[in-house]
């Protein structure tokens, strides 16, 4: 299965109408009054998703800030990823989106079905709402990237593949070897 942009009755959705679809099994956004839907993820996405949230937990909340997992965030108007994890300051944890001005660093962890989608819309997206640190995990090759917001674009800040060490000293401290987060072999 492959992602979908969807234009259902040719029309275009606003924020309240996407809103208004409520909680789905589906991982659906809203891209410019358009609906991306996608499949669920694989277990290996899934996998590094959790052990990466567990990492940088203890660090994130020792320091005021919070780890979450596909949480839907608005960088814009009529815009509204779904990024497989989110660093925010204290936000409202009832309400169903969160702003980009709360969000500290974004993970998009590339799936078959969105790579793309995460490459260059989605990092568009987070740069244009100012996020400051975006972090790209890529499953297939075990790398992992972090980029560091420097005027209206993302530079690469550091890179590690597996036996590598990232170090992240912004928003939080950690330290990820990517070839921990990978199902055994």
């Amino acid at each position: 299965m492959t992602t979908a942009l969807l234009h259902l009755d040719n029309r275009t959705w606003t924020e309240s109408e996407f809103l208004a679809i409520g909680e789905t099994p589906e991982r659906i956004e809203l891209f410019d009054g358009s609906l991306h839907v996608t499949p669920g993820p694989t277990p290996i996405h899934q996998r590094l998703s959790t052990r990466l949230a567990f990492i940088l937990t203890p660090s994130a909340e020792a320091i005021g800030l919070f780890v979450h997992e596909a949480i839907n965030v608005r960088v814009g108007t009529n815009r509204i990823p779904i990024p497989d994890l989110a660093i925010t300051t204290m936000i409202d944890f009832e309400e169903l989106v969160v702003d980009a001005s709360d969000v500290r660093l974004i993970c998009e962890i590339l799936s078959p079905s969105n790579a793309t989608t995460d490459r260059v819309l989605k990092m568009r997206y987070y740069a244009d709402a100012g996020i400051p640190w975006y972090l790209l995990a890529e499953p297939k090759t075990a790398t992992f990237t972090l980029y560091k917001l420097e005027g209206s674009e993302y530079a690469v800040h550091a890179t590690a593949a597996p036996g590598e060490l990232l170090e992240i000293t912004e928003p939080v401290v950690a330290t990820i070897d990517p070839a921990d987060l990978l199902p055994p072999r």
